[in-house]
């Protein structure tokens, strides 16, 4: 009897488990359909451009009329990236200090802006649309129109003249430059808070994210939270960052790629100088491949720290 028993409670389990089996092969599934034309675009315009640029790296080309020949010379070009071309590694080293900052600066801003739209109140349906206008303002035409906009220029110097030239982060700086308080961290805030125009431009995709996840949420958790006693402040800490923790990760992967492709990259200015205006294929080639090696382990790197503290709710 004891057996006949055990048997019938071990044989639910395992349909149990070919069940979740089945639903996890079939959402993987979905994914996989869901990035199929990345793929296939990848695979049929990037695959051979991308091998063509990493033999160009460890050549010497020499262009002529109508023909471009290759002579492999080693490592040469590196060695020029590195150690001769006099701004290319102060250029490297300032982007990825700018990029480490600002990534977190987004982070953290389209975090807590989305515990705001979270919340319940009127017209959060528009004040969400109007968090989400960033993506569309910074992207192809819009970007231009924006950047070389007569309006926002005249407007722009016109509140400086208004101001008469008052600014509330400068006066703080000064202070703490006085004092001799933490300098150096200090000029870093105050920098981004004069750049938070920028910040909140690249924080539309992550915003949406982060809402997304937060309302999937049940509302159980914090009845819990609240009846042992946890105020809004340790519920936000033991309950809601926990259950988005996965999306620091995806939104902190989006952010460091989003960066690199931005329009006032000092590192893409100089590869494209180096390759277009000196017609250096073979040192641009270098350092567009010294920048997608230090980006892809900075990213290989602190993904691996922050999926140590990610907290998957399907493993219990």
């Amino acid at each position: 009897m004891k057996n006949q028993v055990s048997t019938a409670e071990v044989k639910p389990k395992k349909r149990k488990r070919g069940k979740m089996d089945g639903l996890a092969k079939s959402k993987a599934i979905s994914g996989y359909l869901f990035i199929l034309p990345f793929i296939i675009g990848f695979l049929a315009f990037m695959v051979k451009p991308l091998f063509h640029s990493l033999y160009m790296s460890f050549c010497d080309v020499i262009l002529s009329s109508g023909n471009v020949s290759y002579s492999p010379i080693g490592i040469e070009n590196y060695r020029f990236a590195l150690r001769t071309d006099p701004e290319y590694l102060r250029l490297l080293t300032e982007e990825l200090t700018r990029m480490l900052i600002y990534t977190f600066a987004i982070i953290v801003f389209s975090f807590f802006v989305s515990l705001i739209l979270n919340q319940e109140f009127k017209g959060r349906a528009l004040v969400r649309t109007i968090f989400f206008l960033p993506v569309i303002l910074s992207s192809g035409v819009m970007l231009g129109l924006e950047s070389n906009n007569q309006y926002m220029q005249v407007l722009e110097q016109t509140v400086e003249t208004t101001t008469q030239g008052i600014s509330v982060t400068a006066a703080l700086e000064t202070i703490l430059r006085t004092a001799g308080v933490g300098v150096r961290a200090y000029e870093t805030v105050f920098e981004v808070i004069d750049n938070i125009y920028d910040v909140a431009m690249a924080s539309g995709i992550q915003i949406i994210i982060f809402l997304s996840g937060l309302q999937t949420i049940s509302s159980s958790l914090y009845e819990a939270a609240s009846i042992d006693g946890c105020t809004a402040w340790e519920s936000l800490w033991k309950v809601t960052f926990p259950m988005v923790s996965s999306l620091f990760l995806v939104n902190w992967v989006y952010t460091v790629v989003d960066f690199c492709m931005r329009s006032d990259n000092q590192v893409i200015d100089k590869i494209q100088t180096v390759m277009v205006s000196k017609q250096s294929y073979g040192p641009a080639s270098a350092m567009a491949w010294i920048y997608f090696i230090v980006i892809m382990a900075f990213i290989g790197i602190t993904s691996f720290l922050i999926s140590k503290v990610v907290y998957y709710s399907d493993e219990r």
